[in-house]
């Protein structure tokens, strides 16, 4: 990690001061990376302790009265970004002006209907996050090779356009242009829709019995991961963007009404099919999704029963390091009461067998391999 760092550094495109609003999550988290870069950062926030906790953690200085910044990274919930846009592009007539609202269009319709100059301002998204938010749980390495939405207009100048790309390339995203709209159809999609999902699925478990929950394997924590994240920063996202994010779960509610009909009568014509159906359209939108890099990739996995004693973990990815197999993805499933876990080693297709029967050789039991 060190070592990516300073190859970026020799390269940073991000110069003079910037200045970031919201020392939660993300702000902090882009504090923290542009620090790494040697980037001189000040931070602002509404709440003084969260500015207090931001700086001791080192995601950046306290902000001063004479700080002059070149650009402004906005940060804060989507209930108050058009605000704090608008004092931002005020306060600093020379700054270009940015913002990470996880909402594009509702900011940017609050911003033009006050009239407010927006020739400074070019909103853009890190699609990038954690289910726990605020300063503590901030990390320089978030955006490492996750998408960058920019949301330009006709009124972005190309220097100003440069100004918040290189702060999204010396992060490590990867960009991607969208209007407003495209964006907040896109994010109802693959991300506000998603986290509605988790929850609905989630609360199913408050009321059951624990010996069912005791069951519950790494499928189901997959699903229900980001049910975690916090209710009042979704209730004003959902808001913000509930015209697409209505449309998702109409169409969802309607493939849901269709796959309950079949299985209320599953002998009847039809009804298997309906099933099946339901499940090959699943495998086919999954093998859509992006894969590590970008690319569209089908990975196999390999697990492997990992010991529950210190330097287990080391050991595996060394042994893979010296079979010289590239660990593509990796989890650990822990049940409860068990002396073991099992190491989820996603890897491509012709790595497979060196993988299995490299570990086996060095001793390791090898639980199951997908198809």
């Amino acid at each position: 990690m060190t070592d990516a760092i300073d190859a970026r550094a020799r390269a940073v495109r991000t110069s003079g001061l910037v200045r970031i609003v919201g020392a939660g999550l993300l702000g902090s988290s882009i504090g923290h990376a542009l620090r790494a870069l040697g980037v001189d950062v000040v931070l602002a926030d509404a709440s003084p302790a969260q500015l207090r906790l931001a700086v001791d953690y080192g995601a950046g200085r306290a902000a001063r009265d004479e700080d002059r910044p070149g650009l402004v990274v906005v940060a804060v919930p989507p209930d108050v970004t058009a605000d704090v846009i608008e004092r931002e592009l005020t306060a600093f007539p020379d700054a270009v002006v940015t913002d990470v609202a996880s909402v594009k269009l509702d900011p940017l319709l609050a911003l033009r209907e006050r009239g407010v100059d927006l020739s400074r301002y070019i909103g853009s998204h890190p699609m990038a996050g954690r289910e726990r938010g605020g300063a503590i749980s901030a990390r320089a390495d978030i955006f490492f090779g996750r998408p960058w939405v920019i949301c330009r207009d006709e009124e972005t100048s190309a220097r100003d356009l440069a100004v918040v790309e290189g702060l999204a390339l010396d992060l490590g995203a990867s960009l991607v242009e969208m209007t407003p709209e495209e964006h907040d159809r896109s994010v109802a999609l693959v991300s506000h829709v998603p986290q509605l999902v988790a929850s609905l699925l989630a609360g199913r478990f408050v009321g059951a019995e624990d010996a069912s929950l005791r069951l519950a394997g790494q499928g189901v924590r997959d699903t229900t991961r980001i049910a975690a994240s916090a209710p009042e920063l979704w209730v004003q996202i959902l808001g913000a963007n509930s015209d697409p994010v209505v449309d998702v779960l109409d169409a969802l509610a309607a493939d849901l009404t269709t796959v309950a009909g079949a299985l209320r009568d599953p002998d009847a014509p039809g009804a298997r099919r309906a099933v099946a159906d339901t499940i090959r359209r699943g495998n086919e939108g999954v093998e859509r999704l992006p894969g590590k890099h970008g690319q569209n990739r089908r990975f196999e996995t390999v697990v492997v029963m990992v010991d529950d004693t210190p330097g287990q973990l080391g050991r595996l990815f060394g042994d893979l390091g010296e079979l010289e197999v590239n660990v593509e993805d990796f989890r650990l499933e822990h049940s409860p009461g068990a002396q073991f876990g099992l190491g989820e080693i996603s890897v491509v297709p012709s790595a497979v067998t060196v993988a299995t029967d490299g570990l086996a050789a060095r001793g390791w039991k090898i639980a199951s391999l997908n198809d």
